[in-house]
């Protein structure tokens, strides 16, 4: 863990090398403007980002950070795609390929337990393999060093927390997670089940994962928890996110009415992105490893 004179001590090198930034004297102000100029430019025109205009995202995205007060993330299935994990939506995602009214409902499970049970199992397995990225290791190194207050997550791999993560709210569950169908029987597992579906010890009934489906709501505490984060937070990293999953996609909203500044780290261009105040353009992992880097100037 890092001390709270190494913390100071490192705010201060931050200030010092704010001086010599590409823009040295622009405020915050000046620097949220000219990324709103700059994603317009990307979206509207397509255009090339250059080497010089990505230097910029990063140092300013990192000012950003070091300066905030409050600083949360919100992260969607894009972060764990460079992990290996499929993302479910758009060209190549899970949903292209499989019905998840059969796959990811309670209506579903209902029809065919085994077959739902089947497709859990084969995605343990790929994310027992996975590792984290450095997306997921910049967010424990920032949390770390007290700068990174919580992570808001979308995805039920358990990357984050693989990675270092400590305070990480999971509004839609951990896949590792087993719940019974009938009794208050809860757990967790550490491998895939041998058969399928696997059976409640204390009553018999057949198991499922402690996610939530389409259809269902999320978890209240998690969601209540999520909420107050969102609606504290003076910085929120929106990172890999479609911005389409209702009622998550509701959390950069909450942040920004709140007054919080929304920097968007995705290569696709989503909802979040028409209110986000600076739009990194780049893959999770490619961008936080040069953020990791900066940061190690200063340790």
């Amino acid at each position: 863990m890092v001390g709270i004179h190494e913390f100071r001590d490192f705010q201060r090198q931050v200030r010092l090398y704010n001086r010599k930034c590409f823009w040295p004297k622009l405020d915050s102000t000046i620097v949220i403007i000219s990324s709103i100029v700059l994603t317009y430019l990307f979206k509207r025109f397509k255009a090339i980002i250059v080497i010089g205009v990505m230097l910029m995202y990063e140092e300013h995205v990192l000012k950003v950070i070091i300066n905030s007060k409050y600083l949360v993330a919100f992260t969607g299935a894009g972060i764990s795609a460079e992990s290996g994990i499929p993302t479910f939506r758009g060209k190549d995602g899970l949903w292209s390929k499989y019905d998840p009214t059969k796959l990811a409902s309670p209506w579903g499970f209902q029809e065919n337990p085994k077959l739902v049970w089947e497709w859990y199992k084969w995605r343990m397995s790929m994310i027992m393999n996975a590792k984290p990225n450095p997306a997921h290791y910049t967010l424990a190194l920032l949390e770390k060093m007290h700068i990174l207050k919580s992570i808001i997550t979308q995805n039920i791999d358990g990357l984050h927390q693989k990675a270092g993560s400590l305070n990480v709210i999971e509004i839609h569950g951990n896949i590792w997670k087993v719940k019974c169908t009938v009794c208050n029987y809860r757990s967790r597992l550490i491998e895939p089940p041998e058969s399928v579906p696997p059976h409640c010890p204390k009553c018999g009934a057949i198991l499922r994962p402690d996610v939530v489906w389409f259809g269902e709501p999320l978890p209240e505490d998690e969601w209540s928890r999520a909420i107050g984060e969102a609606s504290r937070c003076d910085v929120m990293l929106v990172i890999g996110t479609s911005g389409v999953v209702m009622p998550a996609a509701l959390i950069p909203n909450i942040a920004k009415s709140k007054g919080a500044i929304i920097v968007e780290i995705n290569p696709e261009t989503t909802p979040i992105s028409e209110i986000a105040d600076i739009k990194v353009p780049e893959p999770a992992g490619v961008f936080f490893s040069k953020i990791k880097s900066l940061l190690r100037t200063f340790q």
